[in-house]
């Protein structure tokens, strides 16, 4: 199920609210669990028990942990069943037939594909990570043991996060979920409507429609591969309409992704919890390592806090922080998927950052304006990779449009339809909206009027161009 679809926006959702509003204090967590699992059975019901397996691994796991307190051994054990677990699960789904086939090119092996692994269970790369931060705290003490199946389900599968993020720790809800009264006031509801309509403008009124941008050049195709829409095809784009595509799908990513989060966290501001903030503007970074202190933080943090320190971080020398970052990096790209440009996507950022650590962040800091031109450019070239996969694209014809200059179909006619709205999508990846809503903030109809025309404008959208999944549900 879709955030951004008439089904969600005026049924699934309306009706889970108001179960769980009039819900009893004590039974508000099941009908969180139920609706969720009903939100995550709705178009993935075969991958229904995986996930619920997943539960029951890391739910037994943290009981094994708390009842073996002194038997250090034992409790590493819980660790490594929880840990082994979930990700054989997610290894399975996402890699399995990646790395057959990978064998098969590099051994020139014939080994056949598993069937029944084509379709990724939607968002088990997030929830894989959630449960595992759960088993991890418990295990080095930082969270106690959730005893009730029910609160702990509810955690694992909370709706508004479950398929594309943010990365919610369990300490980040749990004491939340303990609340049975009191759990959300009026305003903490308001300021959830107000997050939940900006993050739905962010997706449907920019993301869907910068999207065309990019599709006018490389067509439209299904999730099987057929193409449904031709566009023009990269070998007949000109470099500089090349370049302007991959900047349309550059915005079309940031307002997707963040925009998703967006409406994640303000769902659970209804629901009465708060997530973690997930992006902070991070197209107007004056440096990689500062963009990535922007730009998918749940997911930085994980890394950083479960990989990253326990390898040592930098406290043992440059040599060994540069091997800690290059194992961040190659898991961040085989991560968001089983391809081999998501693997050259991750080292390509791990070259940049320690670019950046060696030598260059003294000299970007100062910089006024060019750090954020060669920021900019970097991540966009970034992008480049990390779309090199996609039906209609090609990394290796990618490349050589951006960095060898060609002739062929002019950006100007793409530039002059598209001029007034690339505009627009710049300016809101600046911190000029913010000061906007914050001033009409002080007028409380300003307020309520302006949520009130973007979520009209936002379902008429919808009505008129019906459903645009997520980007991020693909990883």
């Amino acid at each position: 199920m879709v955030f951004s679809t008439i089904l969600f926006l005026f049924r699934f959702l309306p009706i889970t609210l108001f179960l769980y509003y009039l819900a009893p204090p004590r039974l508000k967590n099941a009908v969180l669990f139920l609706c969720s699992l009903v939100f995550y059975s709705w178009g993935e019901v075969k991958f229904f028990p995986v996930m619920v397996l997943l539960i029951l691994i890391n739910y037994v796991s943290g009981l094994g942990m708390e009842r073996a307190d002194k038997r250090p051994g034992l409790r590493r054990f819980f660790l490594i069943f929880s840990v082994v677990g979930s990700l054989s699960m997610l290894v399975f789904f996402k890699y399995t037939n990646f790395i057959i086939t990978s064998l098969n090119a590099l051994l020139g092996l014939s080994l056949g594909l598993i069937s029944g692994v084509e379709v990724l269970p939607l968002g088990i790369s997030f929830y894989t990570f959630q449960t595992m931060s759960y088993s991890i705290d418990v295990y080095r003490r930082d969270v106690p043991t959730e005893h009730n199946i029910i609160d702990f389900g509810a955690y694992v599968v909370m709706f508004p996060q479950l398929i594309a993020g943010p990365i919610v720790k369990y300490r980040d809800v749990a004491e939340r979920l303990h609340v049975y009264k009191n759990r959300y006031s009026l305003a903490q509801i308001e300021e959830g409507v107000c997050l939940f309509t900006f993050g739905l403008a962010k997706k449907v009124l920019l993301a869907d429609t910068i999207s065309a941008l990019w599709l006018d050049i490389i067509g439209v195709y299904t999730a099987s591969g057929v193409q449904t829409s031709a566009g023009i095809g990269l070998a007949n784009a000109s470099t500089p309409l090349v370049w302007l595509g991959v900047i349309a799908y550059s915005l079309q990513l940031y307002f997707d992704f963040s925009g998703y989060s967006m409406m994640g966290i303000g769902m659970g501001k209804m629901l009465g919890f708060d997530f973690p903030q997930n992006f902070n503007m991070p197209y107007i970074s004056r440096s990689i390592t500062e963009f990535w202190t922007r730009w998918h933080m749940t997911l930085s943090g994980w890394f950083k806090e479960y990989v990253y320190i326990p390898l040592g971080g930098n406290r043992r020398g440059r040599g060994r922080q540069i091997f800690n970052l290059f194992v961040v990096w190659c898991l961040t790209g085989i991560w968001h998927g089983a391809n081999w440009n998501f693997i050259l996507w991750g080292l390509y950022y791990f070259v940049l950052l320690v670019a950046e650590k060696l030598f260059l962040l003294p000299v970007l800091k100062k910089g006024r304006v060019w750090p954020h031109i060669y920021t900019m450019f970097l991540v966009v070239v970034g992008w480049g990779l990390f779309v090199g996969n996609e039906q209609g694209v090609g990394l290796g014809i990618l490349l050589r449009k951006l960095f060898v200059p060609s002739g062929g179909v002019s950006c100007l006619y793409f530039l002059r339809n598209y001029a007034v709205l690339l505009t627009v999508c710049a300016a809101c990846c600046t911190p000029l909206p913010l000061k906007i809503w914050q001033g009409l903030c002080k007028s409380n109809w300003m307020k309520t009027l302006t949520v009130g025309l973007l979520l009209v404008l936002s379902v008429s959208y919808i009505v008129g161009s019906g459903n645009s999944p997520f980007l991020y549900f693909n990883f």
